[in-house]
């Protein structure tokens, strides 16, 4: 989780919560154990608290008419601890796939160094 956390890119924006990625990488040494057991005992119960699944929603502009809804694009302003918990389900079940070998060797989708570049090669 510590990499995890270090990872994040340093920015001012928060989600709901108005907690920045900031916040969380200097208040990283007292948060750590905690957030390690909130992720651990999720996923024991296989429960992801709802409360984690809102986001805050803006309207960006895209181009033409700035009075017309239509030029505008959504997007989802996430809390940093969502995208924590997230990092670590998804670096759990890669981890999983790749020490039970359930990918198959000609999956290149969702796997990091294998792009569909590597699929075409090996169509040739």
């Amino acid at each position: 989780m510590h990499k995890i956390i270090d990872s994040l890119k340093d920015r001012n924006s928060s989600g709901y919560d108005e907690i920045t990625t900031k916040i969380i990488k200097i208040s990283k040494p007292y948060i750590i154990s905690p957030l390690i057991n909130i992720t651990n005992k999720m996923l024991a119960q296989s429960i992801y608290p709802k409360r984690l699944k809102l986001s805050l929603i803006k309207p960006i502009y895209k181009s033409g008419d700035k009075s017309s809804p239509s030029n505008y694009r959504p997007i989802s302003i996430l809390p940093v601890f969502p995208k924590i918990f997230e990092k670590v389900i998804c670096n759990r079940l890669i981890d999983h796939y790749h020490s039970n070998v359930i990918l198959n060797e000609q999956q290149y989708g969702s796997q990091s160094e294998k792009s569909t570049e590597n699929a075409s090669y090996v169509l040739l």
